[in-house]
């Protein structure tokens, strides 16, 4: 099967890579493209091209592929901040990459990366599966439509798109990003590694997250499904955990110890807190959880996920 990933050189893509190297979709020709160029991988060919060159999807329909996963993306901050830069990323890349695979005419598979930034306030807790998308970002807008028009290039028969709402995936390796969530990683990172933290929102901020390796394996798991069952042109809720910014930070020192949740300090930001508090708190993940998907137990899960591949020595138990 020839895979290509769409932001392989992102912390979710070269997750997913090397998952992908190691069997678990089976064997796989596989393509890791990005603006910079993809971390050589064994047995995978690494692209450097820019998805906003004019011939950059041509050159993506050449490959051929059987599946691809689009996680390329301008994310949450950086698209309300530059709005064209938003909508020419997330809205219209899209396109021109569905209208590629469209030129194949081989129905291939897309699974896209969405966000639980589509919904907006107000809404209920926990927000039902049906509930209609209102979003109040920029970004969520973007996933929003795009969502909208792989579902009809889908019902169409050009391709077979499933488009899953990932939650905040926290605890994030490595530098800070522009994404208005990206403090959700800041806060448990950089004190597991005894630096200071910002926080810009009140601690009883209640936020739906899940760790980097489930939501790979989300994507993963995606992927094997039969398509005569994932196909449904409704969008899907990834599994998450619901947990205030408060509980993090108990879970932080409870094992790390009260110096790590001391490197944390008060640093409000309306900005971030406006883009934050307009997403819902918990979901509803019925169709997720009947066909599957997995789920994180808790936040200290996440942390001791995060702390055995970044951080072996810091935990306390």
């Amino acid at each position: 099967m020839k895979i290509a990933i769409l932001g392989a050189a992102g912390m979710l893509g070269a997750k997913l890579a090397n998952r992908i190297l190691e069997g678990a979709l089976g064997d796989a020709e596989l393509t890791l493209i990005d603006r910079v160029m993809p971390n050589a991988q064994p047995s995978a060919t690494s692209l450097q091209l820019d998805l906003a060159d004019p011939d950059a999807m041509d050159q993506i329909a050449a490959l051929n592929p059987d599946l691809v996963f689009h996680l390329a993306a301008v994310v949450s901050g950086q698209a309300e901040a530059e709005f064209d830069t938003g909508f020419a990323v997330n809205l219209d890349l899209t396109h021109r990459l569905a209208e590629a695979l469209r030129t194949l005419n081989t129905n291939p598979r897309l699974i896209f990366s969405s966000s639980l930034a589509v919904y907006g306030p107000p809404f209920p807790t926990p927000v039902p599966e049906d509930f209609r998308p209102t979003p109040a970002s920029s970004y969520g807008t973007q996933k929003a439509m795009a969502e909208l028009m792989l579902a009809d290039y889908t019902r169409k028969g050009f391709l077979r798109a499933q488009s899953l709402r990932l939650p905040t995936v926290s605890i994030r390796p490595g530098a800070p990003n522009a994404a208005a969530s990206g403090f959700l990683s800041g806060i448990l990172r950089e004190p597991l590694h005894g630096k200071a933290a910002p926080l810009p929102v009140r601690e009883d901020t209640a936020v739906w997250i899940a760790s980097p390796d489930i939501t790979v394996e989300g994507l993963l798991h995606a992927a094997n499904l039969p398509w005569e069952t994932a196909n449904d042109l409704n969008p899907l809720n990834l599994r998450g955990i619901s947990v205030t910014v408060s509980e993090m930070l108990d879970a932080l020192e409870r094992l790390a110890g009260a110096d790590a949740r001391a490197l944390v300090h008060a640093a409000p930001d309306e900005t971030v807190a406006r883009i934050v508090t307009s997403w819902p708190q918990s979901f509803v993940t019925s169709r997720a959880t009947a066909l599957g998907f997995p789920v994180n137990t808790d936040i200290d899960e996440i942390i001791r996920e995060y702390c055995a591949q970044y951080a072996p020595d810091v935990l306390r138990r």
